[in-house]
């Protein structure tokens, strides 16, 4: 049975729980369901623009802000498995993607945008027993597709050495843990070329994963057009 295939199962057994135990939403924790209308409005609300530096500057788009409400979606899906949420988590993440190529694409029209999901360590999705970011950039291009927009999820990024954990550090110490982690994979630059590269994760706090991301893409000679997560920590 493939991975992908198994994820689809648990999800499926996962949903199923929510409807036959009755589990409650995963945002406010009041209602039954997996998650309630107002905690859906609070994931996909007005998005956010941020820059990130680089060559030109890449914007990036969240769909909310992490906190609260958002902060307990997130943490759900990603360390619970509380795989349903893959859906709404996507459909938020589409939003930011939308607004950030709007604010990032020049001369982009036409072509297919890739979602190059910030990857994460073997370990941790072992760990996990899923990969969150990859599940919801996954949703996000569906829904993008279903709205007219080709677009595909290529995973171009892998880790080039371990990292110590983030939580903790400032700004300058994240920069300075990240820095130099990650590569492009071989021929990735074949894949992206024709396509329009946006960077794609669930949540930005500092900001130095994806400037990383972008420092990786710049030393491949390639040039993200805009990144997108779910939400922004403020």
């Amino acid at each position: 049975m493939t991975m992908r295939l198994r994820d689809r199962l648990a999800g499926v057994v996962a949903d199923g729980g929510d409807l036959v135990f009755g589990r409650v939403c995963a945002g406010c924790g009041e209602y039954p369901g997996l998650l309630c209308d107002s905690c859906t409005d609070e994931l996909v609300g007005p998005p956010a623009l941020r820059e990130l530096i680089g060559d030109g500057g890449v914007p990036v788009a969240g769909a909310a802000s992490y906190a609260g409400v958002v902060g307990g979606i997130v943490v759900e899906h990603k360390e619970r498995g509380r795989l349903g949420l893959s859906r709404p988590l996507g459909d938020a993440l589409a939003v930011a993607v939308t607004a950030a190529t709007e604010a990032g694409c020049t001369g982009c029209a036409g072509r297919q945008l890739a979602l190059v999901p910030v990857p994460s360590r073997r370990s941790t999705v072992r760990g996990r027993g899923h990969d969150p970011v990859l599940r919801t950039a996954r949703r996000a291009a569906s829904v993008l597709r279903r709205a007219g927009q080709e677009a595909t999820v290529i995973p171009a990024l892998r880790h080039a050495r371990k990292v110590a954990d983030q939580a903790g550090l400032g700004r300058v110490a994240r920069d300075a843990n990240v820095r130099g982690s990650m590569v492009v994979r071989r021929s990735a630059d074949r894949l992206l070329a024709p396509r329009c590269p946006v960077l794609v994760d669930d949540v930005m706090t500092s900001g130095a994963t994806l400037r990383e991301c972008v420092r990786a893409f710049e030393t491949a000679g390639l040039t993200p057009c805009a990144a997108a997560v779910i939400a922004i920590a403020t």
